[in-house]
């Protein structure tokens, strides 16, 4: 790296500490296209364009772009060591304090602009997603993202982008088998869409139960015979009122949840709790429904455990607003997801800049440490020439 005021040696520091083999490993321009781009991640008026990274980069925001989507340089290293840094950080104090590692899974979409028929150049893998947030179908990309907690720590380990080449619930057993056994026990934690077979007996085999929410259309067997969970609960309602329901408080809000344990399509045995806002008993569009393989755990903890999904909400806001995630203008899916990996990497940075690897904490310390560089760049220049001029051009 150069002398100049575009040097971040803060942050260099910091990405050798994550992997010096890569740092040592990689050409020295792509090393400061990454640092440029780390840095202005932290800098006040992030958009996530290109013309951010020139700001702090003495090459050509071009230059940097083609380094995102399509320079042949391998970020596979990278992208490991990151994983293994969840990994090791969120595992070990697993082993220290005996509680169990939390995988939780989920998805977001990236909106874009659907391209005019006659575009030469579409954006790459972008395609219809249905949008929980809007209710509607909405174009762009869709990227799966994986967190690991433990008592407290949480730290991004995974996110892809589903190009549906391969199917999300493929996407996640991929990212399943990639995880080390859990040394304490674990839980999957997902929202219905992952709650299938396959997703939960790829997780089982290293070790995780699955805790999740679960459509209230999926087919139960009670004594009854068989029948949906929507229509199980009206029949409950119907012959004994509300006095198979307990009330349950989660976050101070109460609950009436009828538990049962049994089969269900797709499941040989798990608990499921039905559950209605005490405000709202019998209402069929108040019905919630949760499952635990966990048949250990009390109704409380498995309403406790999966509170923790929220945890992922809060992440894709934090990189959306902060991070810029879905503001690039990138077309290559290669550029994209490389965009995402140096978001990941930022991220990642701020949540070890902090001692409790608060990112909010963490982002205001990057953003301190970038200030510190660039003050301390200055500096140097001024002290190296006593031509004024001379000065102005060079931090022009």
């Amino acid at each position: 790296m150069n002398n100049s005021i575009h040097h971040f040696e803060g942050i260099f520091n910091r990405l050798n500490k994550l992997n010096e083999k890569f740092t040592n490993s990689l050409p020295q321009k792509y090393l400061c296209h990454i640092v440029s781009i780390i840095a202005a991640v932290f800098c006040l008026g992030y958009k996530g364009k290109t013309v951010n990274f020139e700001l702090y980069s003495d090459y050509h925001r071009t230059t940097i772009s083609r380094f995102l989507r399509d320079e042949r340089w391998d970020d596979a290293p990278l992208a490991a060591a990151m994983k293994a840094l969840a990994v090791n950080t969120v595992y070990d104090l697993s082993r220290r304090s005996g509680m169990p590692v939390l995988a939780i899974i989920d998805d977001t979409i990236s909106s874009k602009t659907i391209p005019s028929s006659k575009a030469k150049h579409p954006i790459e893998s972008a395609y219809f997603h249905f949008s929980h947030l809007k209710k509607k179908q909405d174009y762009g990309h869709q990227a799966v993202a994986v967190l690991l907690s433990c008592n407290g720590i949480t730290l991004l380990y995974s996110i892809e982008m589903y190009d549906k080449t391969v199917s999300k619930i493929g996407l996640v057993e991929q990212i399943a088998r990639e995880l080390p056994e859990v040394p304490n026990g674990g839980y999957l934690l997902c929202d219905s869409w992952y709650v299938c077979g396959d997703v939960i007996e790829t997780f089982a085999a290293k070790g995780f139960c699955t805790v999740g929410a679960l459509k209230t259309n999926r087919v139960v067997y009670p004594a009854c015979g068989k029948m949906n969970a929507a229509d199980y609960a009206r029949l409950l309602i119907d012959e004994h009122g509300k006095t198979l329901f307990d009330i349950v408080t989660v976050r101070k809000q109460k609950y009436y949840v009828y538990r049962y344990e049994g089969k269900l399509n797709g499941i040989q045995n798990g608990v499921v709790l039905l559950t209605y806002p005490v405000g709202a008993f019998g209402k069929e569009s108040a019905l919630r429904a949760f499952i635990s393989t966990d048949t250990s755990l009390s109704t409380e903890e498995i309403l406790a455990l999966y509170v923790n999904r929220w945890e992922i909400e809060v992440f894709f806001r934090t990189v959306k607003n902060k991070y810029a995630f879905d503001k690039y203008q990138i077309r290559s899916a290669l550029g994209i997801r490389r965009f995402w990996m140096m978001t990941s990497l930022a991220y990642l940075l701020a949540c070890l800049e902090s001692d409790t690897y608060d990112p909010e904490d963490g982002y205001r310390k990057m953003s301190d440490l970038v200030k510190r560089d660039m003050i301390s760049n200055l500096f140097d220049l001024a002290k190296a020439t006593e031509d004024k001029s001379a000065f102005l051009d060079m931090v022009a």
